[in-house]
């Protein structure tokens, strides 16, 4: 599960392994916030910093993980990652005013993650509180979680035939999307005016439950046919998301309107700006 954190407005992109139960932080993210610097400066600095850790023999070299997370030009690209315990050992090596409170955030965000496993209802409430600080309604709240357990017995069931997560998962994604809506992901965010949102986020009801559909037809076309191959599991993706495009072509013939349009579950409309 790869994810966004915020420590004070700034962003850190963070991998949760589960199998080891441990958060992994990218680095420049980190070395961005403790010295206070932009990305390609900060790109720079943990640069430097890592050869002369490697020059002096440092274990905290060693303690880097290559992971693919989203770089900020959209791309999946290997990134210095550390663990908590990593952080703490980087942060002794940057003077930083910030050291003593991200090291509280640290812990925060660790006890969090632990709290979660042990009782996922508070995960539920977590999810809860975000939506509605956003505005968003009750009724779009409900049908988004429900999205969120849906989608993850789908990437339950792809793991399990052997679809590898990250790249594939986002082209077993695309081409669900583009049987349903007509549309790659790419070209539905932009109709929502969006760049690097969650495109579920900015969905009304109706977009979510087609989307919904499209993700739990996929689901089971992939336990009844078990696929042996990516490519199988491609064209599945593709049939599960054209299931929805009938429902979709269906009721818009009924309301008279089309379902997908720029607008997101607030009612903010993006056509026209």
């Amino acid at each position: 599960m790869s994810n966004i954190k915020l420590f004070n407005d700034k962003k850190i992109r963070t991998h949760w392994d589960g199998a080891k139960e441990e958060w992994f932080f990218s680095v420049v993210d980190v070395v961005g916030i403790l010295t206070e610097k932009g990305y390609d400066d900060a790109r720079k600095y943990w640069k430097v910093l890592k050869m002369r850790l490697k020059d002096e023999g440092s274990e905290l070299v060693s303690f880097c993980y290559q992971l693919k997370m989203v770089a900020f030009d959209g791309k999946l690209r290997e990134t210095d990652t550390l663990d908590t315990k990593g952080v703490l050992r980087l942060i002794q090596s940057i003077p930083s005013p910030r050291a003593e409170p991200f090291k509280l955030w640290l812990a925060e965000v660790g006890n969090d993650r632990i709290d979660e496993i042990y009782d996922p209802e508070k995960a539920i409430q977590r999810a809860l509180n975000f939506y509605r600080k956003k505005g968003y309604s009750e009724d779009w709240i409900n049908q988004r979680l429900k999205t969120i357990e849906m989608r993850k017995e789908l990437t339950d069931e792809w793991k399990r035939v052997g679809i590898k997560d990250g790249a594939e998962y986002a082209i077993l994604t695309d081409e669900m999307t583009k049987a349903w809506t007509d549309m790659t992901t790419r070209q539905y965010k932009d109709l929502k005016g969006i760049s690097k949102e969650n495109l579920r986020d900015n969905m009304t009801n109706l977009e979510l439950v087609l989307n919904l559909l499209a993700e739990q037809t996929t689901k089971e076309i992939s336990i009844t046919e078990n696929p042996a191959t990516f490519n199988e599991s491609k064209s599945i993706a593709k049939r599960g998301g054209s299931v929805a495009k009938g429902a979709r072509e269906l009721a818009e013939k009924e309301i008279k309107r089309p379902i997908i349009t720029g607008k997101n579950a607030k009612g903010i409309n993006y056509e026209n700006n």
